[in-house]
């Protein structure tokens, strides 16, 4: 799963954020009215998202960004190569993956760019600047 090390196109940028937009308006966040969206874009240019959904028993609620890849999954199979993901959430707060998201998209993306809000507007981060001691067992 190696990518193509090719960094998005400011197009390409524009198109995830307005996908993680679209899907973060399907959030199921009735818990935390903390709605979220994630975009992500392959190294076959194909585009997927996702939004957040909870559950009453918190440990089982689901974000955003695994959402996303795991849609993608159940629809591609698993030789998933993640070139970039953007992360959107409704209150404009700052919003980087979380810990489990960021070892998720390192395994089907260890050159992935994440684009995310931050407390100085976006920010454009390599994974493995987010998770630097990622592992993969392959």
């Amino acid at each position: 799963m190696k990518s193509s090390g090719k960094k998005p196109s400011s197009k390409e940028n524009q198109n995830l954020v307005r996908a993680a937009r679209k899907a973060m308006t399907h959030a199921y966040a009735p818990y935390s009215h903390f709605r979220v969206g994630a975009a992500f874009l392959t190294s076959k240019g194909e585009l997927f998202s996702g939004c957040n959904v909870e559950n009453a028993s918190y440990g089982l609620s689901n974000c955003a960004e695994r959402t996303a890849i795991f849609a993608a999954i159940a629809q591609l199979g698993p030789k998933l190569n993640i070139r970039a993901v953007a992360v959107v959430n409704d209150q404009g707060v700052p919003c980087s993956p979380c810990g489990a998201c960021r070892q998720v998209i390192y395994e089907f993306g260890p050159d992935a760019t994440i684009f995310f809000q931050s407390a100085n507007g976006w920010k454009e981060s390599h994974i493995t600047e987010l998770l630097p001691e990622g592992f993969r067992l392959k």
